[in-house]
């Protein structure tokens, strides 16, 4: 039985730590969520949230540092702190040669969801128009509904922390409309929420607060007023406030970079 540890937050990531080779992807990153808000992990190509992402559900390694989930160490309570997750990738890789239903309900079944999955599936397959689709092989299906079958499987069992990676890349409009009203839905009902992402726009109407890696260390943290503050861009958009930030990071990254080299 494990027992659970007091909860401050839904997640809890402290100094995170990953290396690829000779590349410090995630370096000393601490960050959390509260039960109740929605926050957008947000920063440049190779900023190192997807890695983020990876190592907060389990599928990399991190090299150092400590993630709980719902009160639970990741490392030492996988299974109690995984069943409070969800992770909606970037890229799918879904079982191809089951159907839309069958690879729905194999996830409620590994959750142990199955006593309330015959009312949810019929709401999911409706609300992401997948209905006409509930019988065909995976393997047959574009990207776009790959996406949102993704999407389906992570709102079909009881998690209470979801980690969502560019999401709505490739999902049409409706289904675009339908995934953000669920998630302020579930943020309302006291989820937690971690999403990363490049539509910045989206990001301002959808987050409490945001968080903006680069370079793997967290650039700065907050909600659109204080970032505005932090930039000194009173009445910006987080647009804005995003590219002021970032590209003072890099510039004062280059000169340090420029003073270390050795003379030429």
């Amino acid at each position: 039985m494990f027992r659970r540890v007091s909860v401050t937050a839904m997640l809890e990531v402290t100094d995170l730590h990953k290396s690829f080779r000779n590349v410090q992807a995630v370096n000393g990153l601490s960050l959390h969520v509260q039960a109740g808000e929605i926050v957008g992990l947000l920063g440049p190509n190779g900023a190192g949230k997807t890695t983020t992402l990876r190592c907060i559900c389990g599928i990399l390694q991190p090299d150092a540092g400590q993630i709980v989930v719902g009160g639970y160490d990741l490392a030492r309570q996988e299974r109690p702190a995984k069943q409070l997750m969800a992770f909606i990738p970037e890229a799918p890789n879904p079982y191809e040669l089951l159907t839309v239903r069958e690879h729905i309900q194999f996830v409620a079944m590994c959750y142990g969801t199955m006593d309330t999955f015959h009312e949810r599936i019929e709401e999911l397959l409706h609300r992401f128009d997948l209905k006409e689709k509930e019988h065909a092989l995976v393997a047959t299906l574009s990207k776009g509904m790959k996406q949102k079958l993704a999407v389906a499987c992570a709102f079909v069992h009881n998690a209470r922390l979801f980690l969502c990676d560019e999401p709505l890349i490739g999902i049409d409009p409706k289904g675009q409309h339908e995934l953000k009203s669920e998630l302020q839905r579930l943020r309302d009902e006291g989820c937690a929420i971690l999403v990363s992402t490049h539509q910045l726009d989206t990001a301002e109407r959808l987050c409490d607060r945001v968080i903006i890696m680069q370079s793997g260390r967290k650039l700065a943290e907050g909600t659109l007023a204080e970032l505005q503050a932090q930039a000194q861009m009173a009445g910006s958009t987080l647009e804005q406030v995003f590219l002021r930030l970032t590209e003072e990071a890099k510039d004062a990254g280059d000169r340090v970079s420029e003073s270390a080299s050795p003379d030429q």
